[in-house]
C-alpha cells in the first residue's frame, strides 16, 4: 500500500475558479457517505505568519480585490455558502490542500492564513474557521465555509445562511522564546474515538499496519481517540487523512497541536 496518497493536477487558485477543468466533477456537492461532524472541534486561533501565496491584490470577473494588509479587526455580515466534494483535495488560495472535513473557509480580502468566528445569524450557532483560500464570487456573500463548517452552523440543506463574520485577531508573541513555540505545531488525522482503552489500543495497531505510519492514541476523559501521526508537516498530514477517507474512514479529520516544552507524554496514552 502506498504511504502518501498522489495528487495530480494540483493548480493553485482555490475555490475561485469553478469552471477549470482540473476539477473531476462539473458541480459541487457533498460526500456520498455523509460522516458525523459532531466530535470535529472549532479551529484554535493562533499566531500565524501570513502565506507567501494568496495574500497579493487580484483580479477575478473583471473586477479587482485588494487583500487586507494586517488588519487589527474586521466584522462583516452577508450570506455564507459552502463548497464541498469537487474541490477537496485540490490546492486552495495559499497553497494548502483543501479539506472539506476541516473547519476552514474562504474570503475575497482577509489575509491568509486569518481566523475568524461566523455567527448563522438566522439561528444563533457559531463556529471558529481558518481562513485559506479566496472567494465565494457571488454578489451579497461573504464567505464560503468548508462543508464541516456548514455543517456546525446548519448551512447544509440551506444550502446559504445570513452571518455576522468577526476576525479573531492573535498578536504575534514578544518573547522570542513564546514565538518558537507560537509557531511550531505537530498535526494528527483522528480516525476513531473509543470509549476502551484495550479497544483502542488494538485499532491503533491494526491502522498502523494498514497505513504503514505512526499512531497516537489521545486520552479525553473516558474517550481514546485514535489517530494517525505525529506529523510536522501540514501537507503530509493532509495527504494522510484523504489516504485515510479513501479507505473509507470518512470521519478522519486533522487535528493541530502547539508543541510546548512541558515534559511528559503530550498524547495521554502512548502506542
Amino acid at each position: 500500500m502506498k504511504k502518501i496518497l498522489v495528487i495530480t493536477a494540483l493548480v493553485l487558485s482555490g475555490c475561485a475558479t469553478q469552471s477549470d477543468d482540473r476539477y473531476s466533477l462539473e458541480h459541487d456537492k457533498a460526500p456520498e457517505a455523509i460522516p458525523t461532524l459532531d466530535h470535529v472541534e472549532d479551529a484554535q486561533p493562533r499566531y500565524e505568519p501570513y502565506s507567501r501565496a494568496g495574500n497579493k491584490d487580484y483580479t477575478v470577473r473583471g473586477e479587482s480585490y485588494q487583500v487586507m494588509k494586517d488588519p487589527e479587526d474586521y466584522t462583516g455580515e452577508g450570506i455564507a455558502s459552502w463548497y464541498g466534494k469537487k474541490f477537496h483535495g485540490h490546492k486552495t488560495s495559499n497553497g494548502e490542500i483543501y479539506d472539506m472535513f476541516s473547519m476552514s473557509a474562504a474570503h475575497k480580502t482577509l489575509p491568509l492564513p486569518s481566523y475568524v468566528e461566523v455567527e448563522n445569524t438566522a439561528n444563533g450557532k457559531k463556529a471558529i474557521v481558518r481562513v485559506n483560500d479566496r472567494g465565494p464570487f457571488h454578489e451579497g456573500r461573504i464567505i464560503d465555509l468548508s462543508y464541516a463548517a456548514a455543517s456546525k452552523l446548519d448551512i447544509l440543506k440551506t444550502g446559504t445562511a445570513p452571518v455576522k463574520v468577526t476576525l479573531l485577531k492573535v498578536d504575534k508573541p514578544q518573547d522570542n522564546n513564546e514565538w518558537q513555540g507560537a509557531r511550531l505545531n505537530r498535526y494528527f488525522v483522528q480516525l476513531v474515538a473509543i470509549s476502551s482503552q484495550d479497544k483502542a489500543r488494538k485499532a491503533a495497531d491494526t491502522f498502523q499496519k494498514q497505513f504503514e505510519l505512526p499512531t497516537d492514541i489521545h486520552q479525553s476523559g473516558s474517550v481514546y481517540r485514535v489517530r494517525l501521526g505525529p506529523f510536522y508537516d501540514y501537507d503530509q498530514t493532509q495527504k494522510a487523512a484523504l489516504l485515510a477517507r479513501e479507505q473509507q474512514i470518512n470521519e478522519a479529520f486533522v487535528v493541530v497541536e502547539p508543541i510546548t516544552d512541558e515534559p511528559g507524554n503530550k498524547s495521554g496514552v502512548s502506542n
